[in-house]
């Protein structure tokens, strides 16, 4: 299969190409930063383009199988609010545009974590959240993202073409778990989103899952890791943030309050990976551990 990849040079595209690239796909890496052809370094030569431009979207995605479209201003606060929501809501829609125009096989994109009601300053309804805590966007880069959703269900019904939204938690890369034990002290640091994290290579297991599984219309699970970021129990956590929220299922020890149970059901989406595999349960590191910026 041949599966153009938008943001291929973002913290998450560039372990995504890798990851595709490892299990036999051939890739078409596009971003609008980065250096063009093999300079980037992602195994697969970057092709510069503007996902804001139809035209220029229509040609990186041309004979490609598939899309995985990672494409967008990446968090609230990277531009104004107004730009944010006008270029990723042009980005989304010009990708499933052109992947109707051209008959693509699969969708598969991401969308946010952010679209059930982070940061959390005002309390979830339930935890764990789940898919049902949907719509709930706080921030315009959260309603571009919902927006994305309603798009992509109307343009998979009007193609035939399956689409995979992935609401993607709080990414990691190995290197990232070293700020982790600085979030321990203080349970209100990481209340915003539930204390949830994924590490990055999950991200890409995802992304190749939704590649493969046989889906139909347009389906969106939250992606997150298996446990939270602290090392006390989730209950515990939950009780002290949140008392006054309802728990709607009796917690593992460590158990993510993002519900990954849609992913594992549609995707066979199992996490790999924990900060507790980088640091120890405890995180035993040298004494100079930085706290969080």
């Amino acid at each position: 299969m041949r599966v153009t990849v938008t943001g291929a040079f973002g913290k998450a595209g560039r372990v995504v190409v890798g990851d595709l690239l490892a299990h036999g796909y051939e890739v078409v890496a596009t971003d609008v930063a980065g250096p063009p052809g093999a300079d980037a370094g992602l195994g697969a030569d970057l092709l510069v383009a503007d996902l804001t431009d139809y035209g220029q979207t229509l040609e990186v995605m041309a004979g490609s199988d598939a899309v995985v479209h990672l494409g967008n201003i990446p968090a609230p606060g990277r531009a104004t609010g107004p730009e944010t929501l006008h270029r990723n809501s042009a980005m989304n829609g010009n990708v499933f545009l052109a992947a109707a125009r051209l008959g693509l096989r699969k969708v598969v994109w991401a969308s946010s974590e952010t679209t059930l009601g982070l940061p959390f300053d005002t309390p979830p309804r339930y935890l764990p959240v789940d898919e049902a805590h949907f719509p709930y966007p706080t921030t315009t880069y959260a309603l571009s993202k919902v927006l994305g959703e309603e798009t992509a269900a109307h343009v998979s019904a009007w193609s035939g073409i399956p689409f995979v939204g992935l609401r993607i938690s709080n990414i990691h890369r190995p290197e990232d778990y070293v700020a982790v034990p600085g979030y321990w002290g203080d349970a209100q640091l990481r209340r915003w989103n539930a204390w949830g994290y994924v590490d990055v290579r999950d991200v890409a297991q995802a992304c190749r899952l939704a590649l493969e599984a046989e889906t139909t219309g347009s389906q969106n699970v939250i992606v997150a890791a298996a446990d939270t970021i602290m090392d006390r129990p989730s209950a515990e956590l939950a009780a002290e943030v949140f008392p006054d929220v309802r728990l709607t299922k009796a917690l593992g020890e460590f158990e993510t309050l993002l519900a990954i149970d849609a992913a594992r059901d549609l995707l066979g989406y199992e996490p790999a990976h924990s900060w507790r595999d980088e640091l120890g349960p405890h995180g035993d590191l040298p004494e100079a551990v930085p706290s969080p910026s």
